[in-house]
C-alpha cells in the first residue's frame, strides 16, 4: 500500500514537473483543445514577437505585429497549418522594424490591416477603445494602453486569460517614452487602469523581449516589475534618466510603418 502511494505521489511530482519544464508548448496544446491555435513567433534582429492566433474549426487566423523580415516564414507556417488569415493587427507604429502587413496585404487575398486610431498610420481597420477583431468563434479586444506613444493598443483575448501588449508593458520593463509622443504618466495610468486590472494569471505576451523571456502573467508584473512597481513619481524619474540610444531602424520604421510597411517595399 504505502509503495503504491509512493509511486502516485511520484507520477503527480513527475507530472507537475513536466508541466513546468514544457512551459509554453504545454500551454498551447490545452489551448488548442479549447479551440484556439496559438503561436509565438520570434524575429531575431529586433527582438520582436508575433503571434499567430486562429479558430480551430474556422481556420480564421489573426496575426499581431508582423515583421517584414518574416513575411514568407510566417506564410509558410500558415499554409502548413491550413489557415486563413483574415487580420494583421499590429500594437503600435514601431520604431525598430517595419511592419510586415503591407507585404502581407499583397500575398493574402482579403486581408486587413488594423491599428489605433491614434497612431496616425493608415490601415484598414482603424481601432479604438472596446472595438473587437474576431476570427472565427473567438475574438480580441482592443484596450488603449498610450504612453510609449499615443497609439499603444493591447489586444486582450475573450476570456481574459491572453493579454498581447505590445511595448507599453514588457516582461519586467516597459516600452521607452522619450520619443513619439511618449509620456511616461500617461504609460504608468495606462499599465495600472487596462492591463494591471486584469485577472492575476492573465498571461502577458509582450512585443519584444531582450534576455530570451517568453511570456509574464499579470501578477508577476504587479509584485515584480522593477520601474511599475513604484510610485508615478518615481516611476517617472526612472524613465526621464534611462538615456537609451536613438533605434537604430527608426528614421526607415517609422515612415514605412504610417503607411502600412509598403514605404519603398
Amino acid at each position: 500500500m504505502g509503495l503504491g502511494l509512493a509511486a502516485r505521489g511520484f507520477k503527480a511530482a513527475l507530472t507537475a514537473a513536466s508541466w513546468r519544464y514544457t512551459g509554453l508548448r504545454a500551454y498551447c496544446a490545452r489551448m488548442e483543445t479549447r479551440g484556439l491555435l496559438f503561436r509565438q513567433l520570434f524575429e531575431s534582429e529586433s527582438s520582436t514577437y508575433s503571434y499567430l492566433l486562429a479558430d480551430v474549426e474556422s481556420r480564421e487566423a489573426v496575426l499581431i505585429d508582423p515583421v517584414l523580415e518574416t513575411v514568407e516564414r510566417d506564410l509558410k507556417l500558415i499554409d502548413e497549418l491550413g489557415l486563413k488569415l483574415k487580420v494583421a493587427a499590429n500594437t503600435h507604429c514601431h520604431a525598430d522594424h517595419i511592419t510586415g502587413s503591407g507585404l502581407l496585404k499583397q500575398r493574402v487575398f482579403g486581408l486587413k490591416s488594423a491599428i489605433s486610431v491614434h497612431s496616425g498610420a493608415a490601415a484598414d481597420i482603424m481601432l479604438t477603445e472596446g472595438d473587437k477583431i474576431t476570427f472565427g468563434r473567438h475574438s480580441l479586444t482592443v484596450r488603449e494602453t498610450p504612453g510609449h506613444t499615443d497609439g499603444c493598443i493591447t489586444y486582450v483575448t475573450g476570456d481574459q486569460s491572453m493579454a498581447f501588449t505590445g511595448d507599453a508593458l514588457l516582461i519586467r520593463g516597459c516600452g521607452r517614452t522619450d520619443f513619439q509622443q511618449g509620456c511616461s504618466k500617461k504609460l504608468y495610468e495606462s499599465v495600472h487602469q487596462k492591463i494591471f486590472t486584469l485577472p492575476g494569471d492573465c498571461l502577458v505576451y509582450p512585443a519584444h523581449d531582450y534576455k530570451g523571456q517568453t511570456l509574464s502573467t499579470v501578477d508577476e508584473e504587479k509584485k515584480f516589475n522593477p520601474r511599475l512597481t513604484k510610485s508615478l513619481e518615481e516611476f517617472v524619474k526612472i524613465m526621464d534618466n534611462l538615456n537609451l540610444p536613438k533605434p537604430a531602424k527608426i528614421d526607415i520604421a517609422v515612415p514605412a510603418n504610417l503607411v502600412c510597411g509598403l514605404h519603398e517595399v
